[in-house]
């Protein structure tokens, strides 16, 4: 008698198959288990994120061949999987991390799996908002259109009181920085409690404005169960702010995608802080990639994220950060192999990396030619660090973004600008660890 088939894994394989515009394509680096074949690998990654299951069934309802993903291409470990259109819920975000970043990574079958990059239809980014405001939003608002946007996080980044934590915001702005920036861990403490801190801060943005003639704003952090999250979104709003501070990978995309909706609202903008990311995408063997998260943010609709600074302190490579901002920024993304797929955003507006970690004064003209001017550009231990306080270390960055946009060296600027020169005194070229 011939062997019955127990397993169906290998219908999701075809090499020969083409994808239709409107499917999902997946780039996954992947291992296959010791004893186990490339086919039958990456057959349990199409079929486990998608129609699939481990055994032949009794019957399946006609739709299901309509709806099964396929594994079309392999290039050495990477393995690209085309998703039909149907799979997904419009406008959910948990579900498509649910299929394409889901039970797949526990699978036995593979020693390691890394999703890398994923190409959408026109037709699924319809379901999403994109940033409201956007890098050129922002730019108006700011009147700022010839460097990036500066910020600072006051440091140590937890243990100001909301009085001694507003005083270094204001000292901040008066340095020339844009915004002032509370860190990740920062929310609503019995130390620096975040409405305290809001009406603290809100006094000093008016006078540091009426003071500079410029626009100052502050990306204070409303992390917290979703609903406290919108009570203190409308709490930033009657007080004059422009952004609110989510840490998304922690609130989840679900909360993400609800404040998006919240703050379009009240027309503000979304400051996302990427922390806990490194626990899935720092190995580059295993889990999901930077530029992934930054993609799906984009989609939700965060006007700028963390996106490394490549000579900080923080792990990521030129090329991963490049790739980063390429899919933050870009209209249309071209494919970079290992890294990017293809990606046409269509009318979804361009977000801002946000470079941050180790940076000070000596470090900008490397932070723009990686970056070129379209970052936001978070330099905190490195002002707070400088010999003669916060507003002289604002000033010598300043002074450093100014001398690059001239094609000045650091050093011949900084001697006719005491702050540059005090801070290259201290930290020369440095690059932290």
């Amino acid at each position: 008698m011939p062997e019955k088939k127990v397993e169906w894994y290998d219908e999701f394989v075809d090499l020969s198959y083409k994808p239709k515009k409107t499917d999902l394509k997946v780039l996954f680096y992947f291992e296959p288990e010791k004893g186990m074949s490339v086919k039958e690998a990456i057959g349990r990654i199409a079929s486990e994120s998608s129609t699939g299951t481990w055994t032949t069934l009794f019957t399946l309802p006609s739709r299901m061949k309509g709806l099964m993903a396929t594994a079309y291409k392999i290039e050495g470990n990477f393995v690209y999987v085309a998703y039909p259109l149907g799979l997904w819920e419009a406008g959910n975000m948990p579900q498509l991390l649910s299929g394409i970043a889901g039970n797949i990574f526990g699978m036995k079958a593979l020693k390691n799996l890394r999703l890398v990059d994923v190409s959408l239809p026109k037709e699924y980014l319809k379901g999403f908002q994109g940033p409201n405001l956007g890098i050129q939003g922002l730019r108006k608002y700011f009147k700022v259109y010839d460097r990036p946007l500066t910020g600072a996080v006051p440091k140590p980044k937890v243990g100001f009181s909301a009085e001694e934590h507003a005083k270094i915001g204001y000292e901040t702005w008066l340095g020339g920085f844009d915004l002032v920036k509370d860190d990740e861990n920062l929310t609503s403490q019995s130390f620096n409690n975040f409405y305290k801190r809001v009406s603290l801060m809100t006094k000093l943005r008016d006078r540091a404005e009426k003071e500079t003639g410029e626009v100052k704003d502050a990306l204070l952090n409303i992390t917290a169960e979703t609903k406290e999250m919108e009570k203190r979104a409308k709490f930033l709003h009657e007080h004059g702010w422009k952004y609110a501070m989510i840490d998304v990978v922690v609130c989840g995309t679900a909360a993400t995608q609800t404040l998006r909706k919240t703050l379009g609202d009240y027309g503000m903008a979304i400051h996302a802080h990427r922390a806990m990311h490194a626990s899935f995408d720092r190995n580059p063997r295993h889990g999901i990639s930077m530029q992934f998260l930054a993609k799906t943010m984009r989609m939700i609709g965060v006007d700028q994220i963390h996106s490394g600074t490549a000579v900080g302190k923080l792990v990521g490579s030129r090329e991963e950060v490049t790739a980063i901002a390429d899919t933050l920024r870009e209209a249309r993304v071209a494919p970079k192999k290992g890294f990017l797929l293809e990606q046409n955003w269509g009318n979804t507006k361009p977000a801002f990396p946000v470079s941050s970690g180790g940076v000070h004064p000596g470090l900008i003209p490397d932070e723009m030619d990686i970056y070129g001017k379209d970052i936001v550009l978070l330099v905190s231990g490195g002002i707070h660090g400088h010999p003669h306080g916060t507003r002289a270390g604002a000033k010598a960055t300043m002074q450093a973004l100014e001398a690059t946009k001239k094609k000045i060296s650091l050093e011949e600027f900084a001697k006719k600008n005491k702050e540059l020169r005090e801070a290259l005194e201290k930290w020369g070229r440095l690059k932290p660890k």
